[in-house]
């Protein structure tokens, strides 16, 4: 007995090209690209995000610079910008993003993402993006206006500054991700704010100068927020701080690592 044209083509009913349109997945770069859109999109349109992104750096710069608080030698702007780059780099991989992610997963955006044909890297990979995108744009605008302020680096100086900034960007995006992605939404919102100000508190230890125990600088040195601000200090005024960039790399492999084991979806 002869088999019918159906039966020839198995499961699949229709000869290829019946329908238009097909709607299948597209390329795994179009896909990352529509992710990190959104992402963007998402952070510059909250308004806390913006707070901790935008507003808290610059008015830090600003008053730091321009305050008579504390001996930060001259010019003040000198000392003040890695100390406020830190912040905003913290700000923004970290505390953003752990929040974020957190209440990403609890309204179930993170599981429905994971029913469609973008894969698992592609969602860590879009939150990533965006973040990069963030920090160059507020170390733009943090340059920019610490500029008018006087502040004048030198071309190795920023060269090396950047090397730093994208380190500790992948450090505090990894230790980001694995807070928001293992924690539930509300104790993630609460210790990441309190983490925040903690690390805030760390980093500006390494200002002290002389003020400030050796033992305690050094503690200081192995915090994640401590180590990209001594590194960055260094880097600015031209000189490499192998210590920081090491600790850096450890925090930055760590958190990592245990974001991918630990990550949830729900």
């Amino acid at each position: 007995m002869s088999l019918s044209h159906a039966d020839r083509l198995g499961e699949n009913r229709f000869t290829p090209g019946t329908f238009a349109p097909r709607p299948e997945a597209s390329r795994p770069l179009t896909m990352l690209a529509s992710q990190t859109r959104m992402e963007l999109t998402l952070l510059l349109r909250n308004g806390e995000q913006l707070l901790l992104t935008m507003f808290i750096p610059i008015t830090l710069l600003i008053g730091l610079t321009l305050l008579p608080f504390g001996d930060l030698g001259d010019p003040r702007v000198n000392r003040v910008v890695p100390a406020v780059m830190m912040v905003a780099v913290m700000s923004t991989a970290f505390t953003g993003q752990a929040i974020a992610v957190g209440f990403d997963r609890r309204y179930g955006a993170l599981k429905r993402l994971g029913a469609t044909p973008l894969p698992r890297w592609g969602i860590i990979a879009g939150k990533s993006a965006a973040v990069v995108i963030v920090v160059v744009l507020q170390m733009l605008l943090l340059g920019a206006i610490a500029f008018a302020l006087g502040w004048r680096p030198g071309a190795a100086g920023l060269a090396l500054g950047a090397v730093v900034v994208a380190l500790g960007t992948v450090m505090f995006a990894a230790l980001g991700l694995l807070l928001g992605g293992t924690l539930k939404a509300e104790i993630v919102l609460a210790l990441a704010n309190v983490l925040w100000f903690v690390m805030a508190g760390v980093g500006s230890v390494v200002f002290g100068g002389d003020a400030i125990n050796p033992a305690l600088h050094t503690v200081a040195r192995l915090i994640p927020s401590g180590a990209l601000a001594e590194g960055l200090d260094r880097a600015l005024s031209g000189s490499v701080d192998v210590f920081a960039l090491a600790v850096m790399a450890v925090w930055g492999a760590a958190g990592a690592w245990l974001a991918v084991r630990l990550f949830k979806f729900t």
